[in-house]
């Protein structure tokens, strides 16, 4: 009859909440999932023997492998956001920017071995299109972390935000696509070192009009980054619990390539002009290596692992990272003192403030971490006060009763656990 359907025996209808239609809606997920993994390990297959085919003559391989690392964690972070929630978009962003970034990886060497090393390769101009991937590495970050954590956003208001986010954003590919697409036409493709255009690269004569663009581009996406960044920020102020935790392992990945990104731009803009010296060289392969603790940071926030510990991480990073240029500054004064006022040695100099050094590092250490919980690991600060007064007091009980009392109120106050009871064996 109209209306009705036929059902076969014993079978239901297959309503949204049934496991039939959970796997009938998971089986495009799967496949999708699948589908990236098989795509992206062909592509880093065929990238490493074209990549040691190229050779990349000029090319800094330190920083190469620093670049590595540095995208490395986009890969594990999509994947397992993708597995585990394939309802967030934040999962399949990083996985469709490591597919991107690879994607380029390969065009790049394919068009260097056919443009510049002379094998003439088909279709290779394909590949000089592939070149330019990495704008949308820029382009996807501030995107992730104005979606963090479920990839939504946090109200509709902040549609105009993004859309107008998303236009402005797609004028710098389109950019360097247009520049791209007029170089290959007049016959012009000459690379640089990393896969790019000589025209997209150096920005002179026909393509002077590119750095005009970016000149207006970028600084209107920076605009959106502090938004983006601003929004989090007051996020974590209101937040608590769970999405606290979040949030400050969002800012502290954040935080760390913000800091990275900000000395490779000031470091290349103020660094001498020829070849660099060694300690700056090997300054920026750290902060490209430091890039990767913002993916990492926020798959640890999504995943929710261990969210717990970033206070810890957060408190030792920075003693360490303060006590490490203490240090520093007290063995380079006192080399400079015995050699330049006392006249000694440059050997006996160092080995002195090598000796001091070592001194004073446990002691420096402690009162460095000290001061740093009690700034930004509060709780184990106060929990440490408290374990440490009750020690005190435990040296005067005679009671059993009030012993028993105070070590109740202390692990209470100190852990905060939801029950707790305590076995006293009786004599």
């Amino acid at each position: 009859m109209g209306g009705t359907r036929s059902l076969q025996a014993g079978q239901g209808p297959v309503t949204a909440g049934t496991p039939e239609r959970r796997r009938r809606l998971a089986a495009p997920v799967v496949i999708a999932w699948w589908s990236l993994v098989v795509l992206n390990t062909l592509l880093f297959a065929a990238d490493v023997p074209l990549g040691f085919a190229a050779g990349w003559a000029g090319q800094n391989h330190s920083l190469q492998l620093a670049t590595f690392i540095a995208v490395l964690p986009v890969a594990p972070v999509g994947l397992l956001v993708a597995r585990r929630q394939p309802g967030n978009p934040l999962g399949w962003i990083f996985l469709a920017l490591i597919t991107l970034l690879t994607l380029g990886a390969v065009g790049a060497d394919y068009a260097w071995l056919s443009y510049q090393l002379g094998h003439h390769l088909p279709l290779a101009v394909v590949g000089v299109f592939f070149g330019p991937t990495w704008v949308w590495l820029f382009m996807a970050l501030p995107l992730v972390i104005l979606l963090f954590p479920d990839g939504r956003l946090p109200s509709p208001r902040w549609r105009p935000v993004l859309w107008g986010y998303l236009a402005v954003a797609a004028c710098w590919p389109a950019s360097i696509y247009a520049v791209t697409i007029s170089a290959v036409a007049a016959g012009n493709i000459h690379l640089v070192p990393g896969g790019d255009l000589r025209a997209v690269d150096d920005q002179t004569g026909s393509s002077a009009w590119l750095g005009s663009v970016e000149g207006i581009i970028l600084p209107v996406l920076a605009v959106f980054w502090l938004v983006f960044v601003a929004r989090q920020v007051l996020s974590w102020r209101r937040a608590d619990g769970e999405r606290r935790q979040q949030l400050k392992w969002l800012m502290s990945g954040a935080a760390v390539c913000m800091a990275a990104l900000a000395f490779s731009a000031v470091a290349g803009t103020l660094g001498p002009q020829g070849a660099p010296p060694p300690a700056l060289l090997a300054g920026f392969d750290v902060a490209t290596v430091s890039i990767a603790a913002l993916p990492a940071s926020i798959g640890v926030a999504i995943l929710k692992y261990r969210l717990y510990d970033i206070d810890r991480i957060i408190s030792r990073t920075l003693a360490y990272a303060i006590v490490t240029g203490l240090l520093v500054g007290v063995y380079a004064g006192l080399v400079l003192l015995a050699t330049q006022v006392f006249l000694f040695h440059n050997t006996v100099a160092v080995a002195a403030a090598t000796l001091a050094a070592a001194a004073l590092f446990n002691p420096l250490r402690r009162r460095v971490q000290l001061t740093v919980d009690r700034r930004f690991n509060r709780a184990r600060y106060d929990a440490d006060r408290m374990v440490a007064a009750f020690a005190g007091r435990l040296k005067e009980a005679v009671e059993l009763d009030s012993v028993r009392d105070d070590l109740t109120d202390v692990v209470q106050q100190a852990l905060e656990p939801a029950h707790m009871s305590v076995w006293v064996r009786r004599a």
